[in-house]
């Protein structure tokens, strides 16, 4: 019997539920995936939240890497067997298998393990998005990421250094710091978990040699966004694409320009990836950096898929450096 995680209510990492989850062949253009390993982030913690409304009761999770088991009817370049990995809609990875488009489906190169497809694919194409769309070349070098040892923040600091850019890192511990450094950054600010970020904007400042950064990549959100905003030089961009710590507040446009001429983005990764064209070519950069060490995927642990409320209750914690993987 196939089984599942889902959840009845919003609430606390308690709410996931471990259950029956019965299995039709697979549709017309479905392909059946025999999931191997399943990746966490955070974005099924803000569905199980309430954040991002859905239907419930509600599986759960975006990404995971298998294997097919079977084809539906006209279904090509797919066989029995072969490793693919996915990472979007509709939610369900959070499961022993399932069902899932085949054309929204990625085969997985020889230089990519099952469990590091889980731990890079969606924090990979993310990173993706926020170099080759986001980041502000044009103003400089320089650039400010939030949560710099998490799974998106250590990937997106090695890439930004491979790509010419200069990355001052936020972490909350000494040792997040290292993790950091090793990937590549110029300089990193350590503020405690629960510590006040007032002082982190002159601190940048003084680290640019008073101008600021021309992009910074935020996934904190509310207790950041000051502190952002007021590390930016003349005309940068905040780009927010996270709110780990709570939604981040209303954008004053006058406000923006009394400080700068500055910009704010929320980039969305679903809409980089909109089409299988787009997605199948960002994967395969992905997977190419990957093969050439010019990104590592981070796996901070892994644990079985039955523990999901544990799961989302370490990443919660941010007590992680990398991904965290489940495993059915």
């Amino acid at each position: 019997m196939n089984h599942r995680i889902q959840f009845q209510a919003t609430g606390g990492p308690e709410v996931l539920q471990w259950v029956e989850a019965p299995l039709a062949d697979p549709g017309p253009g479905e392909v059946r995936v025999r999931n191997t390993a399943i990746g966490v982030n955070f974005i099924d913690i803000y569905q199980r939240l309430g954040f991002y409304p859905v239907t419930l009761p509600a599986p759960l999770g975006f990404e995971a890497a298998g294997v097919v088991e079977g084809l539906g009817a006209g279904v090509t370049g797919l066989a029995v067997g072969q490793r693919v990995a996915y990472v979007d809609g509709p939610t369900g990875s959070y499961a022993e298998a399932r069902n899932y488009s085949a054309h929204r489906l990625v085969s997985l190169p020889d230089t990519v393990s099952d469990d590091q497809a889980a731990a890079v694919l969606f924090k990979g194409l993310t990173t993706h998005m926020l170099v080759h769309r986001v980041w502000r070349r044009e103003n400089g070098p320089w650039a400010l990421v939030h949560a710099a040892a998490g799974g998106v923040g250590l990937l997106l600091t090695r890439w930004l250094t491979h790509e010419g850019g200069r990355v001052i890192g936020v972490v909350s511990t000494p040792e997040k710091a290292k993790a950091v450094e090793a990937e590549g950054a110029e300089a990193v600010i350590v503020v405690p978990r629960g510590g006040s970020y007032a002082g982190l904007a002159a601190e940048v400042k003084q680290l640019t040699g008073g101008l600021g950064v021309g992009t910074a990549f935020d996934s904190t959100g509310k207790d950041t966004w000051e502190a952002s905003l007021d590390s930016l030089a003349p005309f940068g961009l905040l780009a927010s694409f996270g709110r780990a710590s709570g939604a981040p507040p209303a954008v004053e446009l006058v406000e923006l320009g009394r400080r700068g001429s500055l910009a704010v983005q929320r980039p969305t990764f679903f809409n980089h990836i909109a089409t299988p064209e787009a997605l199948r070519a960002a994967a395969k950069d992905l997977f190419d950096a990957h093969a050439q060490g010019i990104l590592t995927a981070h796996i901070h642990t892994r644990m079985p898929l039955k523990e999901a409320g544990a799961a989302h209750a370490l990443l919660e914690s941010r007590a992680t450096t990398g991904a965290v993987v489940l495993v059915p």
